[in-house]
Formats: structure tokens, sequence, C-alpha cells
């Protein structure tokens, strides 16, 4: 049996691989149950589903024809990992008002359809939703304004 698919091959492959490790990683967590929910619940579930996708997926590769693995994107690959890297760095002394727009400029610039208008308002865009959830609803102790800026 050969692999008419290798995209969704090493797609599916990748998906199980996480799924597995998520579930590894919360098996020495109290799993509880669906009404009470332990720690170890919800990244089992959804390393399962993960997993179950990925399955599915690699399947799927011996059975329909699909695209080849195009060229590896090393430029797009170091700047959505590099802005992660950024944020977490600046996110204490800068506060999320400067943080997110970094993170999304920074990512949506390893895009081929880059555009610096449409990046900023996301960016801005999710700087407020985020503020809206996670700080005021949520209460996640992040600065909004950090004290680099007087925050």
């Amino acid at each position: 049996m050969s692999i008419k698919s290798p995209k969704d091959f090493w797609t599916g492959l990748i998906y199980v691989a996480f799924g597995l490790s998520a579930i590894l990683i919360a098996r020495d967590y109290g799993l509880g149950t669906a009404f009470k929910m332990g720690p170890a619940y919800f990244p089992a579930l959804l390393g399962g589903l993960l997993g179950l996708v990925g399955m599915i997926s690699i399947a799927r590769s011996f059975l329909k024809p699909g695209t080849p693995i195009g060229r590896f994107a090393l430029k797009g690959l170091l700047l959505v990992v590099g802005s992660t890297l950024v944020f977490g760095v600046i996110v204490r002394g800068a506060g999320l008002v400067i943080a997110i727009p970094v993170l999304v400029m920074i990512s949506a610039y390893a895009s081929i359809h880059f555009r610096w208008l449409p990046s900023l308002a996301l960016g801005i865009g999710l700087a407020i939703f985020c503020i809206l959830v996670f700080l005021k609803g949520l209460g996640v102790p992040l600065p909004v304004l950090g004290p680099w800026f007087g925050g």
C-alpha cells in the first residue's frame, strides 16, 4: 500500500503525536467526570479528538490522491515562532495593548499576502478582544499597559 497524499499523511502523523502528547501529559492529573471535570479532562478530551482527526487523515492519505508537500517555509516558521517568543518576553513589561499587535504584525509578515493596514487593524481588534475577555472577564493578572510605558 502506498501513500497517495503525503500532505495528509504527515499532517495526520503530527496531529496524532500532539494528541498523544496531551493525553500523556494529562495522565498524572485527576480526570474527573463530565459534570465535575478535573484538570486532565479537557486536555485528555482534546488530545483524543486531535488523535482521532489525525488517524482519519492518515487513513485518507492511503485512499485519496492529494497534493505533494511543498517546499519548507523556513521564513514563515521563524517569524511565527519568533513572534510568540517576542510576545512572551514583552507582555509583562509592555502590556497587552502593545504585545498583541506586535505578535500579530510579526506573525502576519510571514504571509505572502501581508498588508500593513489590515494586519494592524487585526492586531488592535485582537488586543481589545483579549483585554475584554481575559483581563476584565476572567481576571487574568496581566497589565493592559505595562511599566515600560508608564502603566
